[in-house]
């Protein structure tokens, strides 16, 4: 396995470059570099002339992705920083591309210190850029019961939120909550065996979710994304669970809605035009021979939309 595979694997890259439309070149930016792996696959595809710019919350990841990258130093740019903020970090850039490949990494992951695992034990951090903001740790000994429950309920989807939040309090009376392995076990305890697995998973992902602020940055960060396109550039997001699929599937209804004038109305009054149009017909999901080499990719769903100017029409609302 090479070091960039061992690094994080990129999911379903070919259906990545052709929903970005790599063939046609431009300016691409990926939002969430990971280890590069989108980015390099986009370089050796795309026309000499593509120009890569990238971002990472993660200053690991960025460094990584730069040695990833080193053969084309002259055409790639990379900041570490959220892509909610990309309109800053890279203002006044115009785009032909933007790919958005959410959650954590597989080096995240795998390694125990950073604290993102249920399966390795290691500090309750779950950081993603490790130099900023609150810990996991801080979270889940600073917060009250109902605080806990609503993290759980709402990023998590358990159905134990409350009982599984009430034992957190229960186990930190005695010494505060400092490792993934005790949080797992103290969650395990909480609920019925048979779906002992399923909720440390949940409880593990609203944590993550909640110290980054992981669907905050989603929802600013699209709009904005989109606003940067050129026409006919084109926005891809790759997601991993329903939470944050539901937010991309809202925002690209929007986008690719026209008149939304009562339907008995003869003409259309409100004026409104589409100001994209789907590239996929429905979310595309990784084949069964990827799955099998790469048991993280099963729940990645693709979707993707092309900006239109303010003239063409959205023919049937989709490409593909």
């Amino acid at each position: 396995m090479s070091e960039q595979a061992a690094y994080h694997i990129p999911v379903m890259v070919e259906q990545v470059l052709e929903s970005l439309d790599a063939g046609s070149g431009g300016r691409f930016l990926d939002g969430t570099l990971g280890g590069g792996g989108h980015a390099r696959a986009l370089l050796e595809a795309a026309p000499e002339d593509v120009q890569l710019f990238g971002l990472d919350r993660d200053c690991d990841a960025v460094k990584r992705a730069g040695k990833n990258l080193a053969g084309f130093a002259d055409r790639v740019t990379l900041k570490q920083g959220n892509f909610r903020d990309a309109g800053d970090l890279y203002k006044g850039l115009s785009l032909d591309g933007v790919l958005l490949d959410l959650g954590v990494s597989s080096h995240q992951l795998d390694t125990p210190e950073r604290g993102f695992s249920c399966d390795r034990d290691g500090p309750l951090d779950m950081r993603m850029d490790a130099d900023d903001g609150i810990t996991a740790a801080r979270l889940l000994n600073g917060s009250d019961e109902d605080e806990l429950a609503e993290i759980f309920r709402r990023w998590g989807e358990s159905r134990y939120s409350r009982r599984i939040a009430r034992r957190i309090l229960e186990s930190r009376r005695d010494k505060p909550l400092e490792s993934t392995a005790e949080l797992a076990r103290i969650v395990r305890t909480a609920v019925p065996r048979q779906v002992e697995r399923k909720n440390v998973v949940q409880v593990f992902q609203a944590l993550r979710i909640a110290v980054n602020d992981e669907l905050g940055a989603l929802r600013s960060g699209l709009e904005q994304l989109f606003d940067m396109l050129a026409v006919n550039g084109r926005l891809v997001v790759i997601s991993y669970h329903s939470l944050e699929d539901r937010i991309v599937k809202r925002f690209f209804a929007e986008l690719t809605a026209g008149c939304v004038c009562p339907p008995e109305l003869p003409f259309c009054a409100c004026g409104k035009l589409p100001r994209a149009v789907k590239v996929t017909r429905r979310p595309v999901r990784p084949a069964s021979t990827e799955v099998e080499r790469n048991s993280r990719s099963r729940s990645a769903l693709l979707r993707a939309v092309r900006r239109l100017d303010n003239g063409e029409s959205a023919g049937e609302r989709f490409e593909n």
